[in-house]
């Protein structure tokens, strides 16, 4: 059998926000014998837990005994405020960023599924109001339970990064080169179109920037899927798979910034990495949850709408473990 080279590893995490980066950090390890205990005992200690990241089992959906998983991913809004990310309560933060990640049950395909921050949805106890408010209501349990009665789908497990830590990410890496769809300047900065490096601060700013495009938060969720590709390619090039110290750093630094469900430990995620060993690129899909358009609420608010004609057959995909075929219509 012909032997692969470092840069033909599966790419089995092309997805968003870190938890799944940690994968392939901590999978590539165990493969290849690298410290693999000192890079488990640096997520688990690093990672901050939230305590209640679930809301009241009769509220949720029924798992089916499926082996399918749903993990949800948020960036928070914290820049730096004093409030912790990894509470279960109320909170004065939003969430900017929220994907849901859907691993099939086969381990052979994943969906990635961004949630535009301005979805106007129903916040169970709270009426209607942008999704991201969720977690200012009720943290992470109150989001998991307004994702879980808008999907019909349970949530497995929960992922939170603060916003920083996407520039730090960038760093330990030694930058990462993003394809640019649209040129733009935020704040000073220029994007060009096309290849583009970012790094720390600047890095930041490229997956934060929306009011620089006339589509606004939907350019932004196609910038920060870029962001996330960039960061795999870097993570899985021969530079960074034969060097310890930059995996080490990556996942020292990486957990720093983020707060996961009690039970999303090491071992979980060394478990779904080598699990998906064998996933290539062409069996991760990207999409964005079906909307209509955008609108405005009855309070003046700008929002993102519902295609609830799209929703059923969503639903019925997610249930069914079939996302990997799911048709999305925008």
């Amino acid at each position: 059998m012909r032997r692969r080279k470092l840069t033909e590893r599966p790419l089995f995490i092309v997805m968003i926000i870190v938890a799944f980066v940690l994968a392939i950090a901590v999978a590539v390890a165990a493969i290849g014998g690298i410290f693999t205990k000192q890079l488990a005992d640096t997520f688990d200690s690093d990672t901050k837990k939230i305590a209640g990241a679930f809301p009241e089992e009769g509220t949720r959906p029924d798992s089916n005994g499926s082996e399918a998983l749903n993990i949800l991913l948020m960036g928070s809004d914290s820049r730096g405020d004093s409030t912790s990310i990894d509470q279960s309560g109320p909170s004065n933060q939003r969430t900017d960023t929220m994907m849901l990640v859907h691993v099939s049950a086969d381990r052979q395909s994943v969906s990635v599924m961004s949630i535009m921050r301005d979805l106007w949805v129903p916040i169970p106890g709270h009426g209607t109001h942008k999704i991201n408010a969720a977690f200012a209501y009720g943290g992470a349990a109150l989001t998991v339970q307004t994702v879980e009665q808008m999907l019909g789908v349970r949530i497995d497990h929960v992922a939170i990064m603060d916003f920083d830590g996407f520039g730090a990410m960038t760093s330990a890496l030694g930058g990462v080169d993003v394809q640019n769809q649209r040129a733009f300047t935020i704040d000073g900065e220029h994007f060009d179109a096309g290849s583009i490096h970012l790094e720390g601060a600047r890095a930041l700013l490229f997956v934060r920037a929306r009011y620089p495009f006339v589509d606004g938060d939907y350019q932004r969720v196609r910038n920060q899927q870029a962001f996330m590709k960039a960061i795999v390619q870097r993570l899985v090039t021969t530079s960074t798979l034969t060097s310890p110290t930059r995996i080490s750093d990556f996942v020292r630094t990486t957990s720093s910034y983020m707060s996961v469900d009690e039970s999303f430990t090491s071992k979980t995620i060394l478990d779904l990495g080598l699990g998906l060993r064998d996933v290539r690129q062409d069996d991760i899909r990207f999409f964005t949850i079906p909307t209509a358009g955008t609108g405005t609420s009855e309070d003046g608010q700008s929002i993102v709408l519902v295609n609830e004609q799209e929703m059923p057959s969503l639903r019925e995909a997610l249930a069914r473990d079939e996302l990997d075929t799911y048709p999305p219509a925008n």
